[in-house]
């Protein structure tokens, strides 16, 4: 009787299909995501004697949970990604700059 012989089973190369950029927005996306349930929780569960929130100054928020998650969303996004936008720029103009490696 034959047996077969199969070749070890190499594990899927994580880098290559979720590593670099990639990994970077999903991690925002995710930690911002966080923030907007954390905001709903608070709003719902939070104490009752909360006061109205400015958004950036400008647009008053209930303290709700739609308006607590909003209030998070927006805050921790723009928190985070202006510099994040602001490093993906530098890091395209750093790699215009930079002469073909391969001739």
């Amino acid at each position: 009787m034959k047996r077969l012989i199969l070749p070890p089973l190499s594990p899927p190369d994580v880098s290559e299909t979720f590593g670099g950029r990639s990994f970077v927005v999903g991690f925002y996306a995710l930690i911002v995501a966080l923030t907007g349930v954390v905001g709903a929780v608070l709003g719902a569960v939070g104490p009752r004697d909360l006061t109205a929130v400015k958004l950036l100054g400008l647009v008053e928020l209930p303290p709700t949970p739609l308006g607590l998650a909003v209030y998070g969303v927006v805050t921790v996004g723009l928190a985070l990604g202006v510099p994040l936008a602001l490093v993906v720029l530098v890091s395209e103009m750093a790699d215009a700059e930079r002469p073909d490696e391969n001739p």
